[in-house]
């Protein structure tokens, strides 16, 4: 009995040393404290520039462009003679194609994940999703001249007036772009849904496609809508596929 005391009481004591205060661990943790701190002040000091600059370009080019001409003009000729800064044409285009891009990937991007999550075997799904995230790392110029030179003149083909340089193979070849993105984020919340909601929902008599819309997309919804944004600004911040396919028209129709 003595001896187990005497046991018990040394083990205490070595945790107790080596659960002691220890200047190098302090030291480190310390390090690691203030190198995330100044990783966080970091971010925001790099936002805080960028939008410290934007202002200030913004009144140097507002001291020679008024606002009202910047926001109402159809031209954006600022190299020509008779130069003109309106953003409609700019606006406009990026509108355009986004729209154009969203109908596409949206739709498209959630039925490869609902059948990537719920119906497509284990080997095909891990076929499937590297090549789709493949897709997602190919340069934006790649696409740009896919658009001009492949989309196009099969659009002619249908439309035979299209011009060479148009919105909607711009928008068609964005949307094809942001489809990687939106089908993986989305797959990646709906396989983080619980599986006793489905086993629930089959025991119900659900189908697996009542499930999958009825249950397992609800449930992941959060995951759906981070995808859905993720997707939207993709498309609205994509300039080069635009500028190649549709050659950067300056002048609103």
């Amino acid at each position: 009995m003595v001896l187990t005391v005497a046991k018990e009481s040394h083990i205490k004591i070595v945790h107790a040393g080596k659960l002691g205060y220890s200047l190098r661990r302090h030291l480190r943790e310390r390090f690691i404290e203030v190198f995330l701190f100044l990783s966080a002040v970091l971010s925001v000091a790099i936002m805080l520039a960028i939008i410290m600059m934007l202002v200030k370009e913004s009144l140097v080019f507002f001291q020679h462009v008024s606002i009202w001409n910047f926001l109402t003009d159809t031209q954006w000729t600022p190299l020509f003679d008779d130069a003109h800064y309106g953003i409609l044409p700019l606006v406009s285009g990026t509108v355009v194609s986004s729209v154009i891009a969203l109908l596409v990937a949206l739709p498209l991007g959630t039925i490869i994940a609902i059948y990537l999550s719920e119906f497509a075997p284990f080997t095909v799904r891990e076929i499937a999703k590297p090549f789709l995230e493949l897709l997602g790392g190919v340069p934006t110029v790649v696409y740009g001249y896919f658009a001009l030179l492949f989309v196009t003149p099969l659009l002619q083909v249908i439309f035979p007036e299209l011009p060479g340089f148009n919105l909607l193979s711009a928008g068609l070849v964005m949307g094809i772009m942001i489809i990687p993105y939106v089908s993986s984020m989305t797959e990646d919340a709906m396989r983080a849904v619980p599986m006793n909601l489905r086993e629930g929902s089959y025991a119900m008599g659900a189908t697996r496609f009542q499930t999958a819309i009825r249950v397992v997309m609800p449930a992941a919804f959060s995951g759906i809508a981070a995808a859905y944004i993720l997707g939207i600004s993709r498309a609205v911040g994509e300039t080069m596929v635009v500028a190649i396919a549709r050659e950067c028209n300056q002048i609103l129709h």
